[in-house]
């Protein structure tokens, strides 16, 4: 079987040590398929199937709507009426039809029937017309036949779904709205594959957990709440293996662990330079790294590839294996754009980019050429609706209010040097992301 580092070799502008960001996505991507260990598909109802991606496609078991109904209030009638060239008609309304409470006989020759939205529309009828366009006095309706066309304002039965068609595919994250089409369907479980295993956990002897006194030269490890956070917005099964210090088999141990049960390992810190030589002898030994590095900002020190349990590479259970850098933004910004996509991958969702919209940079920015970076900033719309976007302010991979603060990443491309007031550029917003 070819090796992740083996397939990245044959990717364009390959580089272990300085990867552009777009190679290196290519080469995750080849890597992040569904394992096969997690083929079982499992049946949960509607409560529990939110953000669950969909095993198979749902088949209608109706038509929906299931019946002629209204589109608004007014009147039903036959649009023979409008044929005959008369510029006004006249009718009598002969009763009511009311959402589950229908007018079940067929008005007579010059008759309507008054009709609420959603109501059953009345045998004979083909026609409403909207109340706003009607003369109403007594029994007796007046209105002009420029208005309105015969079949007009009638959802017709099956007209958004007919009976026996997919009402939604096999891949899909389901969403809240894809709850509601469900309930509308009387469909009250749906097959989704199972949610796989993602370990995750912080390295560092500066490091000190949430509740632990803090002493010369440590620090609150934020990352693991922020990975946390974010992996289950994916809607995966995690498993937070805590902080692991920066020795050989205290590494080993958490990475061994991690591989048996994970079908993903993602560590936050031990990957940049710097850092003690075992760390990359480890990864080396224990797997097979397609990269070190890439040409990001914030998110240099990036490592990818395959983890086994074993003894030795190829042996034992495997994981896919993210060495994420250790500063908090660098980790937000890594997870995002080579992290997410794989993980939606191997939960076998349908591939869903991420959304990006063009705005205008309303100050300079300084960029370098040579590297992707991901600025956080801060969107707004002007009056006629076009975006622009400024900086949250200093930009260090450090610097965790820059999330806190911003509304969306400032995508400035790898070749793209320093941008003026007023270019335009690409922004990630945040709305349901961060």
């Amino acid at each position: 079987m070819t090796t992740p580092k083996e397939f990245s070799a044959c990717v364009a502008h390959y580089d272990p040590n300085a990867l552009p960001v777009d190679a290196a996505q290519e080469i995750v991507r080849q890597w992040a398929l569904p394992r096969a260990r997690d083929t079982k598909v499992e049946r949960v109802g509607l409560h529990d199937a939110l953000d669950r991606v969909l095993a198979e496609d749902v088949i209608s078991p109706i038509d929906v709507p299931a019946y002629d109904n209204s589109a608004m209030d007014g009147y039903a009638f036959s649009g023979e009426v409008l044929s005959r060239g008369d510029a006004t008609v006249d009718l009598t309304v002969a009763g009511t039809a009311l959402a589950g409470r229908p007018f079940e006989r067929a008005p007579d020759a010059g008759q309507c029937v008054r009709i609420m939205t959603g109501a059953l529309i009345p045998p004979g009828c083909d026609t409403v017309v909207p109340q706003e366009l009607v003369a109403r006095e007594g029994d007796a309706i007046r209105f002009a036949t420029a208005t309105i066309r015969a079949g007009q304002n009638r959802r017709l039965s099956g007209e958004d779904l007919a009976k026996g068609k997919p009402a939604l595919f096999a891949g899909r994250v389901v969403r809240a709205s894809d709850l509601g089409s469900l309930a509308s369907l009387g469909i009250g479980e749906v097959s989704v594959r199972k949610r796989i295993t993602v370990a995750f956990f912080s390295t560092g002897d500066e490091l000190r957990s949430v509740g632990e006194p803090l002493d010369a030269g440590s620090l609150y490890d934020s990352n693991r709440y922020t990975l946390f956070a974010m992996l289950k917005r994916l809607g995966v099964h995690t498993v937070d293996l805590g902080i692991v210090r920066d020795d050989r088999a205290s590494l080993e141990k958490a990475l061994r662990q991690a591989t048996q049960s994970a079908d993903v390992v993602i560590s936050s810190g031990g990957v940049s330079v710097g850092d003690a030589d075992f760390t990359r002898e480890l990864m080396n030994s224990l797997g097979d790294v397609a990269f070190w590095k890439i040409a990001m900002r914030p998110g240099r020190p990036l490592a990818f590839g395959r983890l086994w349990s074993g003894e030795r590479a190829g042996t034992g259970e495997s994981a896919l294996f993210f060495g994420l850098p250790g500063n908090p933004v660098a980790v937000m910004a890594t997870f995002y754009f080579v992290v997410r996509e794989a993980l939606l991958a191997m939960s076998g969702a349908t591939r869903a980019p991420l959304t990006v919209v063009r705005a205008r940079a309303a100050e300079p920015m300084k960029k370098r050429a040579g590297r992707t970076e991901f600025q956080r900033g801060i969107a707004t719309r002007d009056e006629e609706g076009r975006y622009r976007v400024v900086t949250t302010g200093p930009q260090g991979s450090g610097v965790l209010s820059s999330m806190s603060n911003a509304n969306c990443f400032i995508v400035l491309e790898h070749a793209r040097g320093d941008v003026d007031a007023g270019d335009e550029v690409e922004i990630v917003p945040f709305d349901g992301l961060i």
